[in-house]
């Protein structure tokens, strides 16, 4: 906080900040027996005049505080210095996220993409704004709504907050107009060579198709073609298999494992375990035998998505060596319903 020569706190943020990150303390209680200060960090996306400011936080939830409660402020740097990991801007991320999971079909609005893969997640369901649609936004939005209206499918906006170049003034006027934030998650970064020297990767199948072993394992049941296409869609595409016992008469493998290698990246998604034989190492089993082979195709630095409530997965990540880079949403126009088919992991 902002501390004046005479000892002071003082607030050192205006109107004129909004779109910047700040750090601000305001008094909090009832102002007698409960007063109490409380700090927050985040995006200032709005100072109404009524004297009420709004500040967007790493994970994208707002917090509206009075101008009258606030006892300090000041900018910050736009976005903190990284303690691990690989360095990456969120426009690189966001780029290579989208290249790994691949739409169906897309069309460019100004600097816009509008993805539809038959409602198969919403990550390949939802518009990827990095830049300017070319068009003032209430307009852009009319324009997404009509589009996947014309696809039978609700029209979804994703975006990120928490690193520099995110989407925090956007998030705030997609809810000023009644966007629903439906799933939030975020993209975590790490280094492959610490998860390819963390296990053997004995007894892990490579394959370059999801084969029906692989897909008896993935969450979603019954998977289109439509969904095929998404998950074999990417620059180098790999599935791992671990045989279960019964694996000749059919049985669902014990885990399973995608991975996407894209220039210096690798992604990993739908790391999944039976339930019954979890605990034993076999995710890891998996993760480094995909990056072992991304390795070899030259990667070295790695991205998955992970849902905040996942504690397991986050657990595993972390040990891996895995870091937080940025939260991404999804927010869902008004009065639609969410999608017939929102996607097997949640985002």
């Amino acid at each position: 906080m902002e501390i004046s020569a005479a000892g002071r706190f003082e607030v050192r943020i205006t109107a004129a900040d909004v779109g910047k990150r700040v750090s601000v303390r305001r008094l909090t209680g009832n102002g007698v027996t409960e007063e109490k200060f409380t700090d927050t960090v985040g995006v200032l996306t709005s100072w109404d005049d009524d004297g009420v400011l709004t500040i967007t936080r790493r994970d994208g939830e707002t917090v509206r505080i009075p101008e009258s409660a606030l006892v300090a402020g000041k900018v910050v740097p736009a976005a903190p210095a990284r303690r691990r990991g690989p360095a990456a801007t969120y426009q690189e991320l966001a780029r290579v996220v989208a290249r790994g999971w691949r739409p169906v079909e897309s069309e460019r609005l100004g600097e816009w993409e509008l993805r539809a893969a038959g409602g198969f997640t919403r990550r390949a369901n939802s518009v990827l704004p990095l830049g300017d649609p070319g068009l003032p936004l209430d307009a852009a939005l009319d324009a997404v709504r009509r589009w996947y209206g014309e696809r039978g499918l609700p029209a979804y906006v994703q975006t990120a907050t928490g690193a520099e170049g995110t989407q925090e003034l956007l998030c705030a006027e997609l809810e000023r107009r009644g966007w629903v934030r439906e799933v939030s998650a975020e993209l975590w970064v790490g280094g492959l060579a610490p998860v390819a020297d963390r296990a053997e990767g004995a007894g892990v199948v490579l394959s370059r198709t999801a084969d029906e072993a692989w897909l008896a394992r993935y969450q979603r049941k019954g998977v289109s073609e439509v969904a095929l296409r998404v998950l074999g869609g990417g620059p180098s595409v790999w599935f791992a298999t671990v045989p279960g016992e019964s694996s000749e008469s059919g049985d669902a493998p014990a885990a399973i494992g995608r991975l996407v290698v894209d220039g210096r990246w690798a992604g990993f998604a739908a790391v999944e375990v039976d339930p019954g034989l979890r605990r034993r190492g076999l995710a890891t089993e998996v993760m480094a035998a995909l990056a072992r082979r991304a390795l070899a195709e030259g990667a070295s630095a790695a991205w998955l998505q992970v849902e905040a409530e996942n504690a397991g997965a986050r657990t595993l990540y972390g040990r891996l060596g895995f870091a937080a880079h940025h939260a991404y949403h999804h927010y869902r126009e008004p009065g639609r319903e969410p999608g017939r088919e929102p996607g097997t992991d949640g985002f």
